[in-house]
């Protein structure tokens, strides 16, 4: 199929174009996972794991939500100062 074939496809959204793509070797940017160790004082693991049963979700679901939503705030406030930390590491 060419691009323009299937980019008109997409665009009339009539039909489904799943079956169109190689899902196969699909991956999504900036998503690899890299574990960590971190350690915690006993009090922070307790107020996490109490935070974390408040809301239903795992201890290490609140830590991974908390921490995204500092760095997006960080980075909304410093784009500047975000850029040249990322550039430097």
């Amino acid at each position: 199929m060419k691009a323009s074939e299937f980019d008109s496809k997409f665009d009339d959204g009539k039909e489904d174009i799943i079956d169109d793509l190689d899902l196969s070797s699909a991956n999504r940017v900036n998503q690899k996972q890299k574990r960590i160790n971190v350690d915690f004082p006993v009090w922070v693991v307790e107020s996490l794991d109490r935070e974390a049963a408040r809301v239903g979700v795992t201890r290490q679901s609140i830590i991974k939500v908390w921490l995204v939503e500092r760095l997006q705030s960080e980075a909304a406030n410093n784009p500047i100062k975000s850029r040249a930390s990322n550039d430097a590491a």
